[in-house]
């Protein structure tokens, strides 16, 4: 587990994209146990509270759930929620913007499309 502590975000939001990484990556397929907040906060050297923060926002959004006793879990169908999910975030922080920009600087979409397969070629 690598996470390079960004200062300009919240860290239990850090927490979460780290196990959402996991998750779409197959680190962390679904039913597998993820590790417990007092492992993230002995492992990042972080409150305990700020990990559970964390792993709660996936809680609430139902990528994780709980088997009392046990611990947390990735749920069923994680993984295709988190990878329609981000691939929104994408289109939006990247595709949208994108876009604009190109409007301004007067880039057709055939000039766009040529430029991302030369971005392809890198």
């Amino acid at each position: 587990m690598t996470l390079i502590i960004d200062d300009s975000r919240p860290i239990f939001v850090q927490i979460a994209e780290r196990i959402e990484d996991d998750i779409i990556q197959g680190r962390l397929p679904e039913e597998a146990q993820v590790p417990s907040k007092n492992e993230f906060a002995s492992f990042y050297q972080i409150n305990p509270a700020t990990a559970a923060k964390g792993v709660n926002l996936l809680v609430d959004e139902g990528i994780l759930y709980k088997k009392r006793g046990i611990g947390m879990f990735v749920a069923t169908g994680a993984r295709s929620v988190l990878v329609e999910k981000r691939k929104e975030q994408f289109f939006e922080q990247y595709v949208v913007t994108m876009m604009r920009e190109a409007k301004k600087l007067g880039i057709s979409a055939d000039q766009l499309t040529e430029m991302i397969r030369r971005g392809e070629a890198k």
